[in-house]
């Protein structure tokens, strides 16, 4: 196995995940729905935490449920937890061994809370820690740097919303998914030629909004992990209040910015950023209008709705954090000074 195998495993599993664990899903979101549940408190690491964030716009979005993001060290260091009156308490972790993010579940059950354990590892610290367990059923994962593991968190993200919801059309989207990402995998031979201009690159901006502020961020962690360039994610709106002074002639500018409610604003952004800043763009997208935009155009199906557009843009992001590693001369397996499960507290 390699990253580049895992990275077009993605759709058997994520097809594979929606069928075997909906049931569950199923039982969680009618446990949920028999609360008195006001908002969720969720904590993660890394490539996780990113998924926390598109649980932050999806739940909160599709299901009216705030997302609070946890400071895991208020329950390990300061041992000073708040306090969570009917919360939904979620640890997301791909392999479950971290002990901070244990630490959280734990507390959230002493209060009284619901706990759900989201983990590649049913067997892990932070799976016995939960009342319930989704597992992402995403497989051994050798490469250190996370590529299915991150859909398939994101995939059991979304089954939730549609579960809580019962929306049956959100159900029939979910089933595309494997599809939109098979057809963007078809890129692969394009970005591996398209990155060689970036050989050299060692700053770049991430930019996103709404749904993908989390890809932005998955993005700019791959580039950071795997070719140890100084990839700094931002909202396309806090970019613009300071950090784009930074951007100057040619000065690259990696955009995701698919169809929906924030694309008039993100449209916005890139064009200001080309034509008056003269940015360099590579956009992911599924706008003719913003891709035109780019120097690199990475499309996505135009059928992707918004909701579910980081499943699928995440993907193209990879291949090009994977060829530009390669480009660059690094080994894509295993990163420097990082490792597979790293266990904070």
């Amino acid at each position: 196995m390699s990253l580049i195998s895992e990275v077009f495993e993605q759709p058997i599993r994520l097809d594979a995940l929606l069928k075997s664990q909906r049931a569950n899903v199923e039982t969680i979101a009618k446990s949920i729905r028999s609360r008195n549940i006001e908002f969720a408190f969720l904590a993660a690491r890394g490539t996780s935490d990113n998924a926390g964030r598109y649980a932050n716009y999806v739940w909160g979005a599709l299901n009216g449920l705030p997302v609070a993001l946890a400071a895991p060290s208020l329950f390990t260091y300061y041992q000073q937890p708040p306090q969570l009156l009917n919360a939904l308490v979620v640890g997301i972790s791909q392999s479950g061994q971290s002990p901070d993010i244990v630490s959280v579940l734990t507390e959230g059950k002493q209060q009284g809370n619901l706990t759900l354990a989201i983990t590649n590892d049913p067997q892990s610290p932070l799976a016995r820690a939960a009342d319930f367990v989704l597992n992402i059923e995403a497989g051994p994962e050798f490469a250190v740097a996370a590529t299915k593991t991150y859909t398939a968190e994101l995939m059991t993200i979304a089954m939730l919303s549609a579960a809580l919801s019962g929306n049956q059309t959100q159900w029939g989207e979910l089933e595309h998914v494997a599809s939109w990402i098979d057809e963007t995998l078809k890129l692969e031979e394009d970005i591996q030629r398209w990155v060689e201009r970036y050989r050299y690159m060692q700053q770049c901006v991430v930019l996103g909004r709404g749904f993908n502020y989390a890809t932005a961020f998955e993005w700019a962690l791959k580039l950071k992990e795997m070719t140890y360039v100084e990839a700094e994610p931002y909202s396309s709106a806090d970019f613009q209040h300071g950090p784009v002074a930074m951007v100057n002639y040619g000065f690259p500018v990696l955009a995701v910015a698919p169809t929906g409610k924030v694309f008039d604003t993100m449209l916005a952004t890139m064009t200001h950023l080309k034509e008056k800043l003269l940015a360099e763009l590579v956009v992911i997208s599924n706008s003719p209008q913003a891709l035109t935009l780019a120097k690199i155009a990475l499309p996505i199906p135009v059928s992707v709705p918004e909701w579910l557009s980081p499943l699928v843009s995440i993907v193209p992001a990879q291949l090009f954090a994977y060829h530009l590693t390669l480009s660059k001369g690094y080994n894509a397996e295993i990163p420097r000074t990082i490792s597979k499960v790293t266990e904070t507290r």
